[in-house]
């Protein structure tokens, strides 16, 4: 079963005080448990490339992480640059003031501008930070993220609440299928990890599976 779930893992080191050790030490925890990738800041995804080369281990990294509230083509510069420097796929934050404002076209239009500047085969998840969201607003998110082109709605950053079974089961029905679901932030348990995978998520990120 541990192998199972190691692979719905994204294995996340996202705080700004991540040293080179650290990154290395989160690389040899996704080898040693086969997780499906690593989430890192833009900083370390060429380093990582080189730890985690000729593996299957996906490099996953960030644009407009934690707090959304850059500009667009700041967005879309670092998503490029994520992928020249080696990352597989890419999770924006969303323009969470937009969303709380219910301007879902706008926050569209932002996620669909940095869909647009990646290759096809490049998977976007676009985080929604959830609990900042009514419940309507979550589904309106989704909605947009599923006009956008993307290919997750991811639910938080972690920085500001967590992932919670209701949650993902809005999000899911709101996808239909359309979308795939990532729940992320507070997965401290298999307990925990089993619930959410039940709910629908197909991904999960946290930083505690070791």
């Amino acid at each position: 079963m541990i192998e199972e779930l190691s692979s719905y893992f994204d294995h996340a080191l996202l705080s700004p005080e991540a040293t080179e050790s650290d990154i290395g030490r989160l690389c040899r925890e996704a080898r040693e448990y086969k997780m499906y990738g690593i989430a890192i800041n833009p900083y370390w995804v060429n380093f990582a490339k080189k730890e985690l080369a000729e593996t299957e281990v996906k490099i996953i990294s960030v644009a407009g992480f934690p707090l959304s509230a850059v500009r667009t083509d700041v967005k879309v510069a670092e998503a490029v640059k994520g992928i020249e420097d080696g990352a597989d796929e890419i999770d924006m934050v969303a323009n969470i003031g937009l969303l709380a404002m219910g301007e879902f076209k706008k926050a569209e239009d932002d996620i669909s501008e940095v869909r647009k500047h990646l290759p096809n085969d490049i998977i976007l998840k676009v985080i929604i930070e959830a609990p900042k969201l009514y419940e309507g607003s979550q589904v309106e998110a989704t909605k947009a993220i599923i006009n956008a082109g993307a290919q997750f709605v991811k639910t938080c950053t972690g920085f500001f609440g967590g992932a919670t079974v209701s949650m993902v089961h809005r999000l899911c029905d709101a996808a239909d299928g359309k979308i795939k679901v990532k729940a992320s932030g507070g997965i401290k348990s298999l307990a925990d990890a089993e619930t959410l995978i039940r709910a629908g998520a197909e991904r999960l990120g946290s930083s505690s599976l070791p």
